[in-house]
């Protein structure tokens, strides 16, 4: 990429992360950038979308599981 397209595409990131900070969307500037490259490869800005919504709504996975679920010593 030539300098002056790589300096385009940082300022429009950096303006998409503003928009999306002030919208609070939560998305960090790195899943950001993916979800704008896959929309530029046409994919479905409304499907991306939905794919973040449903991976918020699923609990995190961890190694341990839940204190509940524990034996008792």
């Amino acid at each position: 990429m030539d300098p002056e397209a790589e300096r385009n595409a940082r300022e429009s990131l950096d303006l998409a992360f503003h928009m999306s900070n002030i919208l609070v969307t939560g998305l960090d500037r790195h899943t950001l950038s993916i979800l704008v490259a896959l929309s530029e490869r046409g994919f479905n800005p409304e499907a991306l979308a939905a794919v973040v919504k449903e991976l918020r709504r699923e609990p995190p996975s961890s190694a341990a599981p839940p204190p509940s679920s524990r034996p008792k010593p």
